[in-house]
C-alpha cells in the first residue's frame, strides 16, 4: 500500500507597518480552489523554509521581503481531491512566518490568483476562506500590535 505524503510547505502573512497601522496583504485565488488567502506554497526538493518563504515572497508579489519573523505553529491539511499538479501528494504541512513587505503596487503570480488587497486585519479575518489561515493571522497580529 502507498503512504500518503504531505507537501513541505509555508504560511507567509504578509504586511506593511505604518507608525501603528498594519495592513495584510491578501490573494485571490483562483487555482485549485477560489477564496481569499495569504501567501503560501509548497517547497521545493531540498529547499530551505527560509529560502521557500523567500522565493513564495518573490513569485507571489515581485517584492523582497524585509524580514522573516517565525512562529511556534505549524500544522497541515488535506486536499479535498487529488492535484494533477503534486503527484504523491494528499495535502500540505506549513509553519508559519510573517514578513514585512513595502504597501507598493504589487505583482501577482496570474498562475494562481486573479487579485490582492491590502486590509485592515477585522477586514482580512473576514475575508480569509479557511480557518487554519485565519487562527494563524491572529497569532501574527497578536505579536505584530
Amino acid at each position: 500500500m502507498e503512504k500518503k505524503k504531505y507537501r513541505k510547505g509555508v504560511f507567509v502573512v504578509l504586511y506593511s507597518k505604518d507608525k501603528d497601522h498594519i495592513e495584510y496583504l491578501l490573494f485571490k485565488r483562483y487555482k485549485h480552489w477560489k477564496g481569499w488567502e495569504f501567501a503560501k506554497g509548497g517547497c521545493e526538493a531540498k529547499e530551505t523554509y527560509r529560502k521557500c518563504i523567500l522565493r513564495e515572497v518573490k513569485e507571489e508579489t515581485c517584492l523582497k521581503a524585509k524580514k522573516i519573523e517565525w512562529y511556534c505553529k505549524k500544522g497541515m491539511y488535506k486536499w479535498k481531491k487529488g492535484l494533477k499538479d503534486r503527484p504523491g501528494f494528499i495535502g500540505q504541512t506549513y509553519i508559519l512566518s510573517s514578513c514585512e513587505i513595502p504597501k507598493k503596487k504589487i505583482k501577482i503570480d496570474k498562475k494562481e490568483h486573479s487579485s490582492y488587497k491590502w486590509v485592515d486585519y477585522k477586514t482580512a479575518l473576514k475575508m480569509l476562506t479557511y480557518p487554519n489561515q485565519k487562527a494563524c493571522l491572529r497569532i501574527v497580529n497578536s505579536r505584530l500590535v
